[in-house]
């Protein structure tokens, strides 16, 4: 084996982790963030969970990224790390999908419809197929062309592999080291450290199965470096939750302790039946499809003896990482975890339920305030206070988190709501100031023991519930992405602009008339300024979410459509609220 043997080794090997990653993040995106969310909720029961890991998994064709999503769950405070021992379970089951697909390069045969099944055959057909879908506009074609093409370098990396090796099938050192590997601790020490290098024990097990198809590795060899790669792709997680809290690196610690017990009995039983008994297959030559079928039963057989026993393993993994007894509680903020930019859709998911959360939020700030000016209590202006600095809070941590995701390749229908998010966090965090402001002009109200005339009193209520009406309607047309609810925001706002200018023209009167006050004067034109700008950021929002629903952003043209009265639906809704809130 010269230098571009190497050379070339090196290459396929390349190609063979570049193929699996394009084929895995192409299945998580076409997956569009369902299966995360799958993960993340439906995991009642024990078996539930095994078998939503290992669907998941399956799909995604890695067990690594299913861990470290569990670590981003448990960490975030979305699920406890009881559920995530039997998906744990079930992903070691499901990783076993790729060496199956790895497992056709074995195939034999002369007769055309078996040839047809050989790598060589069909991955040139997957690729062409492939890279004329990823020339699509839409992104689930995208998305399947893009998996095919990472199946075709996949396999094409592992042929080059196996052709890179093939001069060692008669090299006698390289037969001493396959020997030395029979033994079953070198052969694991091997395979655990190899595929801690690597961070996959798919793709570890495909460098294995490559080196098969070439050179006599026979099963005394492949058993012990097999049951080493699954301790090995424990690395992932591990390294995932240092950065994380105590329940998150007792995730990585269950996923160790549950591939080490698992080794250690299946290892134990096996080489003391093989001593006692001794099996003759294990000098054979292991082949593609006998290296898928050890992966698979080592898994099959530890989950069985295992999941009974997943009470005890969750409190080994919490007796061996201790707590800390000044940790912090998990809050909101921490479902925007940095693990789950890896998986855009989910993270978008997550962000659109905190701008969600946000803005009831201000609807609440909102109608705490207008309870203000009907009797003024101190501790809800205090809760006010405290509502719209949280308020904040979200307004910075979730723009910050949106932008990361925007940064990522993520699908166009993503991106739309990307870009919807991010124009009506603005909007929610300025309608929590003027809930504020309204709040403080009630304070001003009481401190200086104003009253405001039956008339004036009788103005403020009205106005006050037009814009919470208006404000519900915008939060549950972004809640539920509802164009419907979002049409009748407009209209309201409206009404809302003529309420205004009613009210301020009666309060000139009256102040003609010596019936109200400059001081109290300053005040309702505070109180109606804060009012009137709540309805323009509702009416900012809703016209964002009908624009980008069009898949356009033309706000004024939109607007101006609608002023003009080319829109029947607007007149006929702008007249219904005319007449709920009506002011002489």
């Amino acid at each position: 084996m010269d230098i571009f043997s190497i050379l070339s080794l090196i290459g396929g090997l390349v190609l063979f982790l570049f193929g699996m990653d394009l084929m895995g993040d192409s299945l998580k995106k076409l997956a569009g963030g369902k299966l995360e969310s799958i993960l993340a909720r439906l995991t009642s029961t024990r078996w539930k969970g095994f078998l939503l890991g290992l669907i998941v998994t399956a799909v995604i064709q890695s067990s690594s990224a299913t861990t470290v999503m569990l670590v981003g769950f448990v960490n975030s405070g979305i699920m406890k790390l009881g559920q995530t021992i039997s998906i744990i379970m079930g992903a070691n089951i499901g990783t076993t999908v790729t060496s199956w697909l790895l497992s056709t390069a074995d195939i034999q045969g002369t007769a055309t419809l078996i040839k047809l099944f050989k790598p060589e055959s069909f991955t040139p057909i997957l690729a062409a197929i492939g890279f004329v879908m990823m020339m699509s506009k839409t992104d689930r074609r995208k998305n399947t062309g893009a998996i095919l093409v990472g199946f075709a370098i996949l396999m094409f990396g592992m042929e080059t592999m196996s052709d890179s090796v093939s001069g060692l099938k008669d090299n006698e050192a390289f037969t001493n080291v396959l020997i030395m590997f029979s033994n079953p601790i070198m052969g694991i020490l091997m395979g655990t450290a190899f595929t801690a290098i690597i961070q996959s024990s798919s793709a570890s097990v495909g460098v294995l199965q490559a080196l098969a198809l070439s050179c006599m590795v026979p099963y005394s060899t492949a058993i012990p470096v097999i049951l080493g790669q699954n301790i090995g792709t424990t690395i992932t997680p591990i390294i995932s939750s240092i950065s994380g809290n105590t329940e998150s690196r007792r995730v990585a610690m269950t996923c160790l302790y549950i591939k080490m017990i698992g080794v250690i009995i299946v290892a134990g039983v096996f080489y003391a039946l093989h001593y006692f008994i001794g099996f003759d297959f294990m000098t054979q030559r292991a082949g593609a499809v006998g290296i898928a079928v050890v992966h698979t039963l080592f898994n099959i057989f530890s989950t069985v003896i295992l999941i009974p026993f997943c009470s005890l393993i969750e409190k080994l993994a919490v007796t061996t990482i201790r707590g800390k007894e000044n940790e912090r509680e998990t809050d909101v903020f921490d479902a925007l975890d940095e693990r789950f930019l890896d998986i855009p859709s989910f993270a978008v998911m997550k962000c659109r339920e905190l701008v969600c959360d946000m803005a009831t939020l201000s609807a609440e700030a909102l109608r705490k305030a207008t309870q203000l000016l009907n009797g003024f209590h101190q501790n809800t202006f205090e809760e006010i206070e405290k509502l719209e600095a949280t308020i904040d809070k979200y307004e910075d941590k979730t723009s910050t988190y949106l932008v990361k995701v925007s940064a990522n390749q993520i699908s166009v229908k993503d991106s739309r709501i990307v870009t919807e998010l991010l124009h009506c966090i603005g909007d929610i965090e300025r309608i929590s100031d003027h809930a504020l402001n309204i709040a403080e002009s009630a304070k001003e109200i009481h401190d200086k023991k104003s009253t405001f005339s039956d008339h004036a009193k009788k103005d403020i209520i009205l106005i006050s519930d037009a814009v919470q009406e208006i404000l519900d309607i915008s939060v549950r047309a972004l809640a539920n992405d509802d164009i419907d609810a979002a049409k009748k925001v407009e209209p309201l706002e409206q009404v809302i602009d003529r309420l205004k200018r009613k009210i301020k023209n009666g309060h000139i009167s009256r102040l003609t008339q010596g019936d109200c006050t400059m001081e109290l004067g300053f005040i309702l034109s505070d109180l109606l300024t804060n009012y009137e700008r709540i309805s323009d950021h509702c009416s900012n929002i809703a016209v964002c979410i009908i624009e980008i629903a069009k898949d356009t952003f033309e706000t004024h043209e939109y607007l101006s459509q609608l002023r003009s009265g080319e829109e029947a639906e607007f007149t006929q809704m702008y007249e219904s609220y005319k007449q709920k809130y009506y002011i002489e």
